[in-house]
């Protein structure tokens, strides 16, 4: 299936967990979440969501340890952060071994990894939003279109209070 685009902005810091939760409720052994975006832009909010819907009590940055496993009913939550390596370097933490196993893989700062993977991988850019003071975000999301429309789905029927936008790229 084609990838397609999903965006749309959050208010709050809790509107961003809050669609992590709905996220990860969505998300299966197998999977890879691939969050980009500038330092202090809601990487490691949107995560501790996602951890939140799989049953992780607290999720931490990565970001001296680099990668960080809790164990979940019926999977294993992986969190790497790659921020503070190069590409080079990022093939020592074989993040590959994760896709085989029943984990979901999540990324921050994937534009460090030479090879992501492509299949079952959603993609998610953040970004702030252009005037100050605000506690909003920007995500522009890709992946295949299926898991997509779920979570578009599942976005509204949870009434979070988003505002969808369209995709400025596919």
């Amino acid at each position: 299936m084609a990838d397609v685009c999903l965006c749309f902005s959050t208010s709050s810091e809790e509107d961003t967990r809050r669609f992590g939760e709905v996220l990860g409720s969505l998300l299966a052994p197998g999977m890879t979440v691939l969050l980009s975006g500038e330092l202090g832009t809601g990487k490691t909010v949107l995560a501790r969501g996602i951890g939140d819907a799989l049953g992780v009590k607290r999720v931490r940055s990565p970001t001296f340890t680099l990668v960080n496993e809790y164990p979940c009913e019926g999977l294993c939550l992986v969190h790497a952060d790659l921020y503070r390596l190069t590409p080079e370097n990022v093939g020592d933490l074989s993040l590959e071994d994760y896709l085989d196993e029943q984990c979901v893989l999540l990324v921050e700062w994937p534009e460090r990894w030479k090879t992501p993977p492509e299949h079952r991988a959603i993609k998610i850019v953040l970004t702030l939003p252009t005037s100050g003071g605000e506690d909003g975000r920007f995500f522009t999301i890709s992946g295949e279109d299926g898991l997509l429309q779920k979570l578009r789905d599942a976005v509204k029927g949870r009434l979070l209070q988003l505002n969808f936008l369209p995709c400025l790229f596919p």
